[in-house]
């Protein structure tokens, strides 16, 4: 934990790697609006919270702001897509949208780094945090393989749309089915959420469907599981 507004600051400017910052709900000023804007600048998620979040941490002097620092070196999309494309690899990305359950995440970083996943892209809220116990869980993949975290999924995929990276959707009532999806081109494939699924005006900007096939009458697979199925088929098509 970085404690303090000056050391805050501080760790932003010298380019530490920070996971979120929690900020006093009711502190104003020049120095907060500086943390807002450093944060702005390397995609920090910054929560707004009550004195009473903060002095839970039981730390003393923290003038209402406290950062995490992250275990996870975010880097940026079109930076990795650039680094992808100029090595002669097909892209291969995957999209957590609202999978707030960090075993899961651990399983999916798992099965998206044994089956060939570029990167993972995940939103600056919405998300489990990407934590030691998710590390742990991951059993260290989440250290060895490259994460972006965006603002919107939704301009992450107009971004992939302009480098040709076509978006493939998880959808259980989708007609396809995950066989008939062609993945060895440049293509990414959203999660999504334990509850909800992917968030409509996400699925409607993706270009296909699909649904993995099932012979019980379920409701549907573990998001973890569903994901080691589908990076399984891309892999398959791609050697």
């Amino acid at each position: 934990m970085i404690i303090g507004r000056a050391a805050v600051i501080k760790a932003m400017e010298e380019g530490k790697y920070l996971d979120r910052i929690w900020l006093q709900a009711t502190v104003h000023g020049p120095v907060i609006e500086e943390i807002k804007k450093l944060a702005a600048q390397q995609n920090v998620p910054v929560s707004k919270v009550p004195v009473e979040k903060l002095n839970s941490y039981n730390v003393s002097n923290h003038e209402g702001c406290i950062a995490q620092i992250s275990k996870i070196h975010y880097q940026e999309l079109q930076q990795v897509i650039s680094f992808i494309v100029d090595n002669g690899e097909v892209p291969l990305f995957l999209i957590l949208d609202g999978i707030t359950d960090i075993r899961n995440i651990g399983g999916i970083a798992r099965s998206a780094f044994c089956f060939g996943v570029n990167a993972i892209i995940i939103p600056d809220k919405g998300v489990g945090a990407l934590n030691e116990d998710a590390i742990l869980t991951s059993a260290g993949a989440l250290e060895k393989i490259a994460v972006c975290r965006v603002n919107s999924l939704m301009k992450a995929v107009d971004e992939l749309h302009l480098n040709g990276i076509k978006v493939f959707a998880s959808e259980m009532k989708a007609t396809k089915k995950l066989a008939d999806c062609n993945f060895t081109e440049p293509c990414a494939i959203v999660m999504g959420g334990e509850e909800h699924g992917v968030y409509p005006a996400l699925m409607k900007i993706c270009d296909e469907q699909f649904a993995i096939p099932m012979v019980g009458d379920f409701d549907s697979l573990n998001v973890s599981v569903s994901t080691g199925i589908i990076l399984y088929e891309a892999m398959k098509q791609r050697i």
